[in-house]
């Protein structure tokens, strides 16, 4: 049994090799489907060119004219009035006139010490520069492909490749009767 076996082996080999060979072009079922491969002789390349658009982002910034303020502090003068007026009300009356007192002289107090901080302000005209994002758009003239026009035995073809095949092309025959 092992003398059939070993023949057997080895034309299971050599069948194998003989169609890896013939099938080193073949893709898939090409083999099997009436197709091989040859190679076409390039008579014309024509660079195909279209425009592609991009968004660029970028940052566009201006001066803005402001005024400013300086020193005094109003929070702090109108406040420390209140308390003034408040305590020198409260000095002032007896009873009941003195609770309308107090409240007289803190309100009294608290005006004339947001307007005393007032006069310690000094306003400016300063310049703040301001920023924001914008999008142009930007279009760019860029190679989409080649228009190759090749002859294949005798007779010229067109096709659009995304590459320059140079002087030969290798082309793809499949054979299938015409019902």
């Amino acid at each position: 049994m092992n003398k059939m076996l070993l023949p057997a082996l080895a034309l299971a080999l050599a069948v194998g090799a003989v169609r890896a060979q013939d099938g080193r072009y073949a893709d898939g079922d090409d083999a099997n489907n009436n197709t091989h491969y040859g190679w076409a002789d390039v008579l014309r390349v024509d660079p195909v060119y279209g425009m592609a658009r991009t968004e660029v982002p970028r940052q566009e910034c201006y001066d803005e004219p402001v005024v400013r303020r300086e020193g005094g502090n109003t929070t702090a003068g109108t406040v420390l009035g209140a308390v003034i007026g408040g305590v020198l009300g409260n000095t002032v009356g007896k009873g009941d006139g003195r609770k309308a007192a107090t409240v007289a002289g803190a309100v009294a107090g608290g005006a004339v010490g947001h307007g005393v901080a007032r006069r310690g302000e000094r306003e400016y005209d300063d310049t703040v520069t301001r920023c924001r994002q914008v999008s142009s758009v930007s279009e760019q003239r860029r190679l989409m492909g080649y228009d190759v026009e090749y002859r294949y035995h005798g007779d010229v073809y067109v096709s659009r490749l995304n590459y320059d095949p140079g002087e030969r092309l290798r082309v793809r025959v499949s054979v299938a009767p015409a019902e």
